[in-house]
């Protein structure tokens, strides 16, 4: 039997090790930081490399445990959001806010469909395609009066369509 070495038989392997934990870590101070427990286990070891009969397949089996142990370490611990985090968090509509939201639309739509034909247009034109009150009365050749009148009547309609839907059983 020959003798091993640390420097010899298992300095050469960090590299090997380097990339085997970086691929299992996914960062590369992780990584080095798994090498080096690594090379200090297999170093408290010494005592038994004579009876392994692979150093290498040894150190990398450590190397792949601690490498695994410290993903799933770091993924169960809570990291403390920052500030930032916190506002972009707080920014985002809650799912239950983007259920209503979606709710409220659907209404929307439906109200809009119901309505007569010219109130439909005339939401269409300056809710939707941003007309002017002028541009709208050239369109469908009426004044503009008739034109706030019936949006008004419109949007009213809408209004209590969606209020009477949502206060249902109220």
């Amino acid at each position: 039997m020959r003798e091993v070495s640390f420097t010899n038989d298992v300095l050469p392997l960090k590299d090997k090790l380097f990339r085997l934990a970086l691929r299992v870590t996914l960062d590369r101070a992780e990584a080095e930081d798994v090498v080096q427990d690594t090379l200090v286990k297999v170093w408290n070891e010494r005592g038994k490399w004579q009876e392994i009969r692979s150093l290498e397949a040894f150190s990398l089996t450590l190397c792949r445990n601690i490498a695994l142990d410290r993903r799933k370490r770091a993924s169960a611990t809570n990291a403390p959001l920052t500030e930032r985090e916190h506002q972009m968090r707080d920014s985002l509509p809650q799912p239950d806010e983007l259920v209503h939201r979606k709710e409220r639309l659907r209404l929307v739509r439906e109200a809009m469909d119901s309505l007569p034909e010219m109130q439909r247009t005339l939401m269409l034109l300056r809710d939707v395609e941003g007309k002017t009150y002028k541009e709208i009365a050239e369109m469908l050749a009426v004044t503009e009066a008739q034109v706030k009148v019936y949006l008004h009547r419109a949007r009213q309609r809408i209004k209590k369509t969606i209020e009477e839907t949502e206060n249902y059983g109220l």
